[in-house]
């Protein structure tokens, strides 16, 4: 068993192992296709100049490291999520502009943004012919349903083009998980449970990628479709007929909510099936406490929420399961898929714990901080057990560290758990070594 001193070394060797293991497969011509594997990345080399560019966010992680903490243990809940996300949104933009810049990633001509042009004024003819057209379409588009396309053409079509906005859209949806996760957090898990992880959900290694891949939208979308649906659930005590009854028109509004924002993950990514379990989890560890007659209503809203979702998509020609066939024959054919497994098997979980930082390691493995609620692990634990299927199911062999994200924000509220803000800083400085080290094209 790793002991809670042993978790650091532990962690460092799961990632160290496999950085060592990647290179020797790229020096063989395995892994031609990764520079830096098990990252989709190129090694930047530290000029006086990046180093500079990097002093921003330094003195940003310096100054919240003490003082996020004691904010979030002490605000109002309110203002403790308001603080969270605005040091969320403040690290992620000042990591990016210490290098190409937040909107560079989405230049990429194998990005979402390249079909624009194709879908043109006709986005549900675009949509009918999707899986036809798809072996014509860049390599992102290929990878995934339409719906990330539909999200970045309604951008355009409001008045907000190009890749600038794209990235402002994005990475402010992507950092406003950590408010969405709070929220879920001290509906399962109690208020200090939530306060507690809002500082390592900030400070998050994982933004490095936040800013900039639309996986980061799809985090924020997870994340507030749960937040919803465990918000739409009646708080203990009460029941169907009770003091909050006047409250059901509201809990249906929320149920759909939810049910829209999730049904809508399959058709951002088809990665995101297994996300699902988090709050079909989540909901589970509420209901136990309230009933589930208190909230048919809520729950019935979000399954027709999720419903709604899947038949407009097949009433516009874009039938899932096609879907899934055609990005599969795609990716059979891509050279991606002759990544070896076994190396990836364990490759992928230590790019998983570089996302999530070492006080994720740590958390997950701490005993409980107070007598509070005890289902502090059940919403990371749950998030793993997802990671773990598609880890295993070999479908995901590299460029996971934008394909977690998702994932890995649940588990980084794992951290609030251990209170150490030594574990605090570590994170903030793994943050600051992968920007400065490694040159992502996300």
């Amino acid at each position: 068993m790793i002991t809670r001193r042993g978790l650091p070394v532990a962690w460092a060797g799961l990632v160290a192992g496999a950085f060592a293991a990647g290179g020797v497969l790229h020096a063989r011509g395995v892994l031609s296709i990764d520079h830096l594997p098990p990252l989709h990345a190129l090694a930047r080399r530290p000029t006086a100049a990046s180093m500079a560019a990097l002093v921003p966010a330094a003195v940003l992680a310096a100054v919240a490291v003490p003082v996020l903490p004691r904010l979030t243990a002490h605000l109002p809940l309110r203002a403790a999520l308001a603080a969270a996300f605005g040091v969320s949104l403040a690290w992620t933009v000042l990591l990016a502009v210490s290098g190409e810049g937040l909107a560079w990633p989405f230049t990429h001509p194998q990005e979402y943004l390249a079909v624009l042009g194709v879908v043109g004024d006709d986005p549900l003819g675009w949509l009918a012919g999707f899986t036809r057209d798809l072996p014509a379409y860049p390599t992102h588009v290929r990878g995934h349903p339409p719906l990330p396309v539909l999200v970045l053409w309604a951008l355009d079509a409001v008045g907000l083009p190009g890749p600038f906005w794209a990235a402002v859209f994005v990475v402010t949806v992507g950092c406003s998980a950590t408010v969405a996760i709070g929220l879920a957090v001290r509906r399962v898990s109690g208020e200090e449970a939530a306060r507690r992880a809002l500082p390592y959900l900030a400070l998050s290694p994982a933004a490095v990628w936040i800013a900039t891949t639309m996986d980061a939208f799809f985090a924020g979308v997870g994340a507030w479709g749960t937040a919803l649906l465990l918000l739409a659930l009646p708080e203990d005590g009460f029941r169907a007929g009770g003091p909050r009854a006047r409250g059901r028109a509201g809990r249906i509004a929320l149920g759909l909510g939810a049910g829209t924002a999730l049904g809508a993950l399959p058709y951002l990514s088809y990665g995101l099936v297994p996300y699902l379990l988090i709050p079909c989890v989540a909901a589970a560890v509420v209901l136990g406490g309230t009933g589930v007659r208190a909230a048919r209503a809520a729950v019935l809203a979000c399954l027709a929420g999720m419903a709604a979702v899947s038949a407009l998509f097949a009433a516009g020609g874009f039938w899932w399961p096609d879907g899934v066939a055609a990005t599969h024959a795609e990716w059979a054919a891509d050279p991606g898929a002759a990544r070896p497994y076994l190396y990836f098997l364990f490759a992928n979980l230590a790019v998983l714990a570089l996302v999530t930082g070492p006080a994720t390691a740590a958390g997950l493995t701490a005993p409980r901080l107070s007598a509070g609620p005890s289902a502090g692990r059940v919403l990371p634990v749950a998030a793993l057990v997802a990671v773990l299927a598609l880890d295993l199911s070999g479908v995901t062999r590299g460029e996971v560290e934008r394909i977690w994200l998702p994932y890995a924000l649940w588990l980084t509220a794992a951290a609030g758990r251990v209170g150490d803000r030594r574990l605090l800083a570590a994170q903030a400085l793994t943050g600051l070594l992968l920007q400065g080290l490694v040159r992502s094209p996300w």
